[in-house]
């Protein structure tokens, strides 16, 4: 028995120890650490960091890069810091000095430039070297962005597909759908346009193409694609100054391209993403590792959720760090909420659900909370029209002053309307009042007015009564008002001419006469248009003396005319003529000048003018009625004042008059000439404005003769008249606001 309990005692030892043993030697094997830190400068100003570690690394470690200040950071994971030192004082070259830092199993090398550089990162045996070069210098004298290390990458690397976006911003991107995420891929920007180098990558035939995005409207006009050795070998043509950044979402490559010179551009871009710039290469790492980067170059506090899971690859050059988060984020399917210096990651799913179940929760103390009652005197808000705005309800009619217009039989302004208080019972039910979307209550709200006192009575929560106060303070308030002048101007401007002639012959000694009277006894005299006129009404047969009757026509009154006999005693013939010939001119000026007063939103009306009476006759059975028309000047406004002391009005202006009368049927009937304008226009205070105008022409003319006589020249015009007529009228309608200052004067 005893035998057999050492043996098994013998065999627990050696186990122990054997775990021992393995335990030990997995610490050692994954359990890195810096020993030293060197420098040493090469030819051409490039400097050289020897980083010497206890084991040789699997792979060069993710860096980023910072612009401002300018600085190159590396994270070294399972690795400590056996230095015993955190700062290296260099200052040569543009290294001011070098940080090692650990925190908890990792060590980061922040390398504080003192001028931004490009650098090389490689593994030599137990030392990680990293090679400074000067921007400026001839070998480095195009941007050169390395997304990967430029040694050999494994086989099968390839381009599935090459497609362009146009952002939304008017950017150009260029997506590159890669077959796997570790190829690897260099940025150079060469001349004007950007080289994308793909390494060690294959493209199949159906790519190798030139695709023109002219059309696209952004700063990229061509992109080609095409085979170089090995290497893929992508050139991006873009016109003009442009800014461009680059990053890569697992398989997925991206450039964005804009415009340099685009101000709109670059201050949207400002607008969305402030961060400062950093560059990032993950390969394949957890999304809590590179969060944890991005909240170490920050400074800021990120808490990320226990169901944030999953690698990323990640490739980012010179990208603000905000756009970099939205970037992962986006990714993998999450979103944040920042608190100050905290964000919180978490799935899109797990934050909407915590932000609905808080939202329920703080319904259901809502629900609970004992309800205030508080009264709320009004200085220029009627009580009754805010009860009405907390409910939700619409306005009452009248109180928007919509009933407003150019109307005689308007009575005058109508008594205020009131509604009695209406209430929501308890849970929103009733009346569809709770659900109104305007609703600013709870569900358990009520509001009533009282009128003679202007006092608003609200029932609601503690909460609710605070939103009603600070509501009550913004529409509590003096409506602003403006005084509306309006300027009618009606111009005439006419002119008529006319001439004509008469011309008769009379034969004394014959029987019948040429155009003479049957007994040849009297001798026809010159006469008057009215004379004439007058006796031919009446039946006589004085105007048969003239061979020739073409008077002027009297377009206004009656025309002058001249007129002379020849009498030959040997024949006893007889010469009338009589020439007529009218010309009138007139111009007129009708100015009408109607302004009328309001407050802001509530439309005004002033009107002036005649009503015209139409008399129907009667008959046996029934009187005669009179119906009247409406002849007014009427100035009808609804005034939006702006912010900006302008004013948008929407107004109609009515000018009518009288028109001559007629008869028919027996009704005495005026006809009405209209003129109005109604539309809707923006002005600046004081400023004057030609709403509209109608401008018409009448010109004509006319010709009367007798064939063949009145073509004869000179001679003619004795069988012949003409008359000519041009009436112009102009109607323009000026508009004026001036709004009113406090103290009752004009701005």
């Amino acid at each position: 028995m005893v035998s057999m309990m050492n043996t098994l005692r013998l065999r627990f030892l050696t186990a122990l120890l054997t775990l021992g043993l393995l335990t030990v030697q997995q610490v050692y094997a994954e359990t890195n650490a810096v020993s030293n830190v060197e420098f040493s400068t090469q030819g051409q100003g490039n400097l050289v960091v020897r980083i010497g570690l206890n084991h040789k690394l699997s792979a060069i470690p993710a860096s980023f890069t910072v612009n401002q200040p300018p600085r190159i950071a590396l994270d070294l994971q399972n690795t400590t810091n056996g230095t015993g030192k955190n700062l290296v004082e260099v200052n040569q070259a543009m290294l001011r000095s070098i940080n090692v830092v650990q925190a908890g199993d990792r060590t980061r090398i922040v390398l504080n430039l003192l001028r931004p550089a490009r650098y090389d990162s490689q593994i030599d045996g137990d030392y990680l070297l990293i090679t400074l070069r000067e921007n400026d210098t001839p070998v480095v004298s195009n941007m050169n962005t390395h997304f990967a290390d430029s040694s050999p990458t494994v086989s099968g690397h390839a381009i599935r597909n090459v497609d362009f976006r146009r952002g939304a911003t008017g950017e150009a991107k260029v997506i590159a759908t890669l077959a796997d995420s570790s190829t690897g891929i260099d940025i150079n920007k060469v001349g004007d346009s950007l080289q994308v180098k793909f390494i060690k990558t294959g493209l199949p035939s159906n790519l190798r193409r030139r695709l023109d995005v002219t059309d696209f409207g952004t700063p990229v006009t061509f992109i080609d694609t095409r085979e170089q050795g090995d290497n893929v070998v992508m050139n991006i043509h873009p016109k003009g100054e442009y800014d461009y950044s680059a990053y890569q979402t697992d398989n997925k490559f991206i450039v964005e391209i804009r415009q340099k010179s685009n101000a709109q551009l670059a201050s949207a871009a400002k607008g969305v993403y402030t961060g400062e710039k950093l560059s990032l290469n993950f390969q394949n790492t957890d999304v809590r590792a590179v969060l944890q980067v991005i909240a170490d170059f920050t400074g800021k506090n990120i808490i990320t959720s226990d169901t944030v899971t999953g690698n990323l690859t990640l490739r980012l050059k010179d990208v603000p760090w905000d756009q970099a988060l939205d970037i992962i984020l986006e990714s993998k399917g999450l979103d944040k909420r920042q608190i100050g210096d905290v964000i919180w990651v978490a799935p899109k799913d797990e934050l909407l659900a915590k932000e609905k179940s808080e939202l329920e929760a703080e319904q259901s103390i809502q629900n609970l909370e004992p309800l205030v009652v508080r009264q709320y005197q009004l200085n220029y808000k009627k009580a009754d029209s805010a009860s009405r705005e907390l409910l939700g309800l619409p306005a009452l009619p009248g109180d928007t002053g919509e009933g407003v217009t150019c109307d005689a039989q308007a009575q005058g302004i109508a008594a205020p309307l009131t509604a009695p208080a209406v209430t929501a019972p308890v849970g929103g039910a009733g009346g569809g009042v709770a659900s109104s979307p305007n609703r600013i209550l709870s569900a358990r709200g009520t509001a009533t007015s009282e009128m003679q006192t202007n006092t608003l009575i609200v029932s609601d929560t503690l909460s609710k009564q605070d939103q009603v106060a600070q509501m009550l303070k913004l529409i509590d308030t003096p409506a602003r008002q403006v005084m509306i002048e309006a300027r009618v101007v009606v111009a005439n401007d006419s002119f008529s001419k006319a001439l004509g002639a008469k011309l008769g012959v009379a034969a004394a000694n014959n029987t019948t006469g040429v155009y003479g009277n049957a007994n040849n006894t009297n001798i026809a005299t010159m006469q008057s248009p009215s004379t004439i006129a007058a006796s031919t009404a009446a039946g006589a047969t004085t105007g048969a003396n003239y061979a020739v009757n073409l008077p002027a026509p009297a377009v206004a009154g009656n025309a002058a005319a001249l007129g002379f006999s020849l009498f030959n005693l040997g024949t006893g013939g007889l010469l009338n003529l009589e020439l007529q010939a009218m010309e009138t001119d007139g111009v007129g000026k009708i100015i009408s000048s109607p302004r009328v007063i309001t407050t802001n939103q509530m439309p005004a009306v002033i009107l002036q003018g005649t009503q015209i009476p139409n008399v129907t006759p009667g008959t046996a059975t029934s009187p005669p009625t009179i119906t009247f028309s409406d002849a007014f000047l009427c100035l009808l406004v609804n005034p939006q004042i702006l912010n900006n002391d302008s004013v948008i009005l929407t107004i109609e202006v009515q000018d009518d008059a009288e028109g001559p009368q007629f008869s028919s049927g027996g009704v005495i009937a005026t006809p009405i000439d209209t003129k109005r304008v109604k539309t809707r226009v923006r002005m600046r205070d004081g400023e004057t404005v030609v709403l509209g105008g109608i401008f018409t022409q009448d010109k004509r003319s006319t010709q009367d003769k007798v064939p063949f006589l009145g073509d004869i020249p000179f001679l003619g015009a004795l069988f012949r008249d003409n008359s000519e007529t041009n009436n112009k009228t102009e109607l323009m309608v000026f508009i004026t606001p001036h709004i009113v200052k406090d103290d009752m004067t004009l701005r």
